[in-house]
């Protein structure tokens, strides 16, 4: 298993011969399916514990059953990653939006500003809803779960879409207060 040999983040990591068996195949499982292992999953080696926790939910919320597609759930991850200027989301969660949609320029878009995207009044409405929730959450009312529901959103579309918001919220913070840096390999993908 190969791990960036660059610490990801300003915080010291546990080096990678003294990981359990079970993030060794967790790791090499990753390089098996993206070619790397995610610098936020080396972030979180510090606590095996929460590396299985963090990627638990993660690998639940944004590949589970939802009604949600893979690619509006990214979106909610960039969307919410722009408000928060997360430079690792915004660099891991932008090419997933670009490989997902097939559309580089849409990534871009959605990077510096998705009211700027051409997207649907439904794609809209829930990153609205995405967005609001990061900067107001307290403003939340029924008129905007409501607005959602006219789109066409089931209650728990709704509670996805508000769970990989407030996910997202708090990795951005986790990568703030770490400096997390990006795998260089997003920068290239999908373009």
């Amino acid at each position: 298993m190969t791990r960036n040999t660059v610490n990801p983040t300003k915080l010291d990591i546990p080096p990678a011969e003294t990981l359990s068996d079970e993030t060794t195949a967790y790791f090499a499982k990753c390089e098996e399916k993206l070619g790397f292992v995610p610098n936020v999953l080396s972030a979180y080696t510090f606590d095996e514990k929460k590396l299985r926790a963090f990627s638990d939910f993660y690998n639940d919320l944004m590949l589970g059953d939802s009604g949600l597609s893979k690619l509006e759930r990214e979106m909610i991850a960039v969307a919410v990653s722009s408000v928060n200027h997360c430079y690792y989301c915004l660099a891991a969660h932008g090419a997933a939006v670009r490989q997902l949609s097939g559309d580089p320029a849409l990534g871009e878009k959605m990077v510096m500003n998705y009211r700027a995207a051409d997207l649907d009044a439904r794609q809209k409405a829930m990153l609205d809803f995405a967005v609001k929730l990061t900067e107001q959450p307290a403003k939340i009312e029924e008129s905007d779960r409501e607005q959602l529901r006219r789109q066409g959103f089931s209650d728990r579309d709704i509670w996805d879409i508000a769970a990989t918001a407030a996910f997202f919220n708090m990795s951005n913070r986790v990568a703030a207060a770490t400096e997390m840096q990006p795998n260089p390999e997003y920068h290239g993908q999908a373009r």
